[in-house]
C-alpha cells in the first residue's frame, strides 16, 4: 500500500504539471510544440505509473478504468506519429479532471484511514 500511495502522489503531480502547461487554453496548446511535448511526456509518465500500482489496489478501485489507461499508454508509446492533438486536448480537459478527482478522493480516504490508526 505504501508504494501505491507514492504512485498516486506522483500521478497527481503529473496532472498538476499538465494543468500548468494547458492553463493558457486550447489555442496556445495547439500552437505550441513545447506545450504539446510537455503534456505528452507527462501523460506518458502518468499512464506508465498507473501500470506500477498493485493489482490489489486496482481491484479495490474499479471506478477507475485501468484497462483504458493502459490502452492510452500504448498509444502514447507506440503510435506517437498518429497522436491527434485535438483528441489529447479532449483527454486533458474532460478525462484528466475526472481522473484527478477520483484519485484525490482515494488518496484522502487512505490518508484518513492512516490517521485513524
Amino acid at each position: 500500500m505504501k508504494n501505491d500511495v507514492a504512485y498516486l502522489k506522483h500521478i497527481l503531480n503529473m496532472i498538476d504539471r499538465i494543468e500548468a502547461v494547458t492553463g493558457s487554453g486550447k489555442t496556445e496548446f495547439l500552437e505550441s510544440k513545447l506545450y504539446q511535448d510537455a503534456v505528452l511526456r507527462n501523460l506518458h509518465t502518468l499512464t506508465e505509473t498507473t501500470q506500477r500500482l498493485s493489482n490489489a489496489f486496482k481491484s479495490a478501485h474499479p471506478e477507475i478504468e485501468w484497462a483504458k489507461l493502459a490502452a492510452f499508454r500504448n498509444v502514447l508509446v507506440h503510435d506517437y506519429l498518429g497522436i491527434d492533438m485535438e483528441l489529447v486536448w479532449t483527454v486533458i480537459t474532460e478525462d484528466v479532471p475526472e481522473f484527478k478527482f477520483k484519485l484525490a478522493g482515494i488518496l484522502n480516504r487512505i490518508d484518513s484511514e492512516t490517521d485513524a490508526h
